[in-house]
């Protein structure tokens, strides 16, 4: 694939995780936990892992979560969404690999992992591991959002080739 095609795919996908962020944030959540989202945005970046490279689905979550947060969020939002990623993406990344996990398999260790790093970075900013018990709470959400998330990307990965420019049928 061309730098250049590259580059469009990229921007395209990381405006579509940036339009789905934006819908999810307009969606009240009423689960007594603040921040609990299903998190449809990450769709798009199970789908450019699997689709593009281990690169672009870092630069697609990234891009998304700094410029969700700078449009219609907060410095802390964006602390707390960075940390989840990078767990999310330390642990996705090489699930990826794992010849029978599938998309969705990946998608609710991402979840999961996504979870954990959050509260890791709640408990370091406020010191108290005492916030780690809420994870009891948040992994069978993490998990059951993931497997969502790892169903309908699954899906797309499977309907919607992204164009090598090569000319075969």
């Amino acid at each position: 694939m061309s730098r250049n095609k590259r580059i469009a795919y990229r921007g395209c996908l990381l405006a579509l995780a940036l339009i789905l962020s934006w819908l999810e944030s307009l969606i009240p959540v009423f689960y007594g936990i603040p921040g609990i989202r299903l998190g449809i945005s990450n769709i798009v970046t199970v789908y450019t892992l699997y689709r593009l490279s281990a690169k672009d689905a870092c630069f697609v979550s990234l891009g998304r979560i700094l410029l969700s947060a700078l449009l219609f969020g907060n410095v802390m939002t964006m602390i707390y969404s960075l940390a989840g990623a990078a767990c999310s993406l330390i642990v996705m990344l090489p699930a990826k690999s794992i010849p029978k996990l599938s998309a969705m398999g990946v998608s609710v260790l991402g979840g999961l992992f996504h979870n954990v790093g959050q509260v890791v970075m709640a408990a370091f900013l406020f010191r108290t591991g005492g916030l780690m018990t809420i994870l009891s709470v948040l992994l069978p959400i993490g998990a059951a959002a993931g497997a969502v998330i790892g169903i309908l990307a699954g899906i797309l990965i499977r309907r919607v080739p992204i164009d090598d420019g090569s000319d075969e049928p």
